[in-house]
């Protein structure tokens, strides 16, 4: 089990964390600044990976034989937006009490990178024969951005690790599967007039209807008689429309409607395929009907969101390894998604999701995380720094 002072450190890091608001409209750069002077007193090499505007920043910090493959601790600087949530607690300063540390970012997934930089002296003073990576990404909230360029710098520096834990709030579960996400926006121009002349206009709106109508339909196809994979909560694909804009006033025929749409895809379906599908609806029959009416009108799609799905053998080495050092004989799967498969896809690196916190806590006003989980969570950690001791 950790020690006292392991939780005492990782609190006041936490604390720390939780007070740079990482808010992915803003810059992560004074986080990553503090960050960088930490780890650099106690030696950890430091490789920062800028974005084009220079405003944000991914951090990748090595402890031990850089030379060797060893273990990789992963985890996101940014947060999703306190902006009308009623809290109950400054969400920017973390407040304990009973013995829950309330603050955005506290599950997702602060904690998580409090712990692994609490521990980092830890690792600094073993004797380890197999080095420790830290990834620190941007953006992941909106796209899992930042950790791309990551990846590829680690690919450049030729590293080639045994495995990646990716501190995503699992309640330290091993998590072997996540679904894989492609996200879109399509945009319907159709012609305004008079309500009172609606069939000289064409209607915007109403074609988004009927391409929302589109997804629903394929959404139902799959919840009804889609591939399945039972160790997920929503054992199937899913598919919705999530945000739509459009129209200006009652009496106007609207000229243009946005709509925002994703599909989540079990290793079985591909979620860029499912997505194509309705886009196809979209570009050649919504958008010819529209345009053999008036050549102005049509269809524009946006790409959103697209990252890969994880799917990790629970035979494998890293799978056994996270359960012996976690304490669990179990694995599971989750539907919300993670770098993970990201590290897999474009590294060639084996991937679990575990990490203290709970993803129900997330993003929603009140975010917590007990000390207990940052206790297991540290005591994964110290044990994991015991195993890359040995011979």
């Amino acid at each position: 089990m950790p020690d006292t002072q392991d939780i005492l450190d990782t609190k006041h890091i936490l604390e720390t964390l939780v007070g740079f608001d990482t808010t992915s409209a803003r810059s992560n750069l004074p986080l990553i600044d503090w960050v960088e002077g930490f780890a650099r007193r106690y030696g950890a090499g430091v490789e920062r990976v800028a974005d084009g505007t220079g405003e944000k920043a991914a951090l990748w910090l090595t402890v031990g034989p850089a030379e060797v493959p060893g273990y990789v601790l992963s985890g996101h600087s940014d947060v999703v937006p306190v902006a009308g949530q009623a809290w109950s607690h400054a969400p920017f300063r973390l407040t304990e009490v009973d013995g829950r540390l309330y603050g955005r970012g506290t599950s997702d997934m602060k904690g998580f990178l409090a712990v692994c930089l609490a521990l980092l002296p830890a690792m600094a003073a073993a004797p380890l024969v197999r080095p420790f990576h830290i990834a620190i990404s941007y953006d992941e909230e909106i796209g899992c951005l930042g950790v791309r360029p990551l990846i590829a710098r680690m690919r450049a520096m030729g590293v080639r690790p045994l495995g990646c834990f990716v501190g995503e709030p699992t309640g330290m579960a091993v998590v072997t599967g996540h679904k894989g996400k492609h996200a879109a926006r399509v945009t319907f121009r159709g012609r305004a007039c008079h309500s009172a002349l609606a069939p000289a206009g064409i209607n915007a709106v109403e074609y988004a209807a009927r391409f929302i109508d589109h997804v629903r339909l394929l959404a139902d196809e799959l919840a009804r008689s889609g591939a399945r994979d039972p160790l997920y909560d929503v054992p199937h694909s899913t598919g919705l429309s999530s945000i739509v804009h459009g129209g200006t006033a009652l009496n106007i025929v609207p000229d243009v409607c946005h709509v925002d749409f994703e599909f989540r895809a079990v290793a079985a379906d591909d979620a860029g395929a499912l997505a194509a599908r309705v886009i196809a609806f979209a570009t050649d029959t919504l958008a010819a009907e529209m345009a053999g009416k008036d050549a102005a009108c049509g269809v524009t799609v946006t790409p959103l969101i697209d990252y890969p799905g994880l799917e990790t053998e629970p035979d494998s080495a890293l799978v056994t390894l996270a359960k012996r050092l976690a304490g669990r004989n179990g694995h599971a799967k989750v539907s919300f998604g993670t770098e993970a498969g990201l590290f897999q896809a474009l590294g060639g690196v084996p991937c679990v999701v575990i990490g203290p916190g709970a993803i129900a806590r997330a993003h929603k006003a009140d975010e917590y995380v007990e000390a207990a989980e940052l206790a297991a969570c540290a005591a994964f950690v110290r044990r994991l720094i015991g195993e890359s001791c040995a011979a």
